[in-house]
């Protein structure tokens, strides 16, 4: 007796459109990313669609929103790499990020042993890293704000976070803003800052 499985080709492989309730936004990103035609992209923005995701996409899309934080690496040197290194939180993110990638494990509960938390749960602070959100704040309180945040964010939302900042989300995930537009049409664009 002999039996036969079927190999899963490239041409087969269907990608799934569910998640778990409370999917995390690099989720939610990365499925609009493998979706192939623009009426999926948007599909799958409209069916996940949470006040933090719009937030996110606003903050990266709207050319009126004007960023308080400095562009470009987030300078990082942890309590225990003080003694024997320095580097980025940036560069820590995608270290993070490759590990994740290396175990192809992006689950927060096999990966995850630090309780990190989630955009979905942070965005409410986000407003303090925009201009006309909290312009009372120090610079050096907000940048401390932000480091704090990302740290405590999953790798994968703090790289969202670090994109959105300097409005290159687009470099990492396959959206633009028409797809935003599209999905969401509450959303009103400019005169934000």
């Amino acid at each position: 007796m002999t039996t036969t499985t079927k190999k899963k080709t490239a041409t087969n492989k269907t990608v799934s459109l569910e998640f778990p309730k409370n999917p995390f936004v690099f989720e939610v990103l990365d499925l609009v990313s493998k979706q192939r035609s623009k009426a999926k992209k948007i599909e799958v923005l409209k069916k996940y669609e949470h006040i933090s995701l719009k937030a996110i996409l606003i903050w990266n899309f709207d050319e009126s929103i004007i960023s308080m934080l400095p562009e470009g690496e987030v300078p990082y040197s942890g309590f225990e790499e003080q003694a024997s290194s320095n580097g980025t939180l940036s560069t820590k993110i995608t270290e993070e990020v490759r590990r994740m990638h290396e175990i192809d494990s992006f689950s927060i509960g096999s990966s995850d042993k630090n309780g990190h938390t989630t955009i979905r749960r942070e965005f409410k602070n986000f407003y303090n890293f925009i201009k006309g959100g909290n312009d009372s704040m120090s610079s050096v309180r907000r940048e401390t704000m932000f480091i704090n945040i990302l740290e405590g964010l999953h790798p994968l939302e703090a790289d969202i976070v670090c994109l959105c900042k300097d409005k290159n989300l687009s470099d990492r995930y396959k959206i633009v803003k028409d797809h935003v537009s599209e999905a969401y049409p509450d959303i009103t664009w400019g005169n934000r800052s």
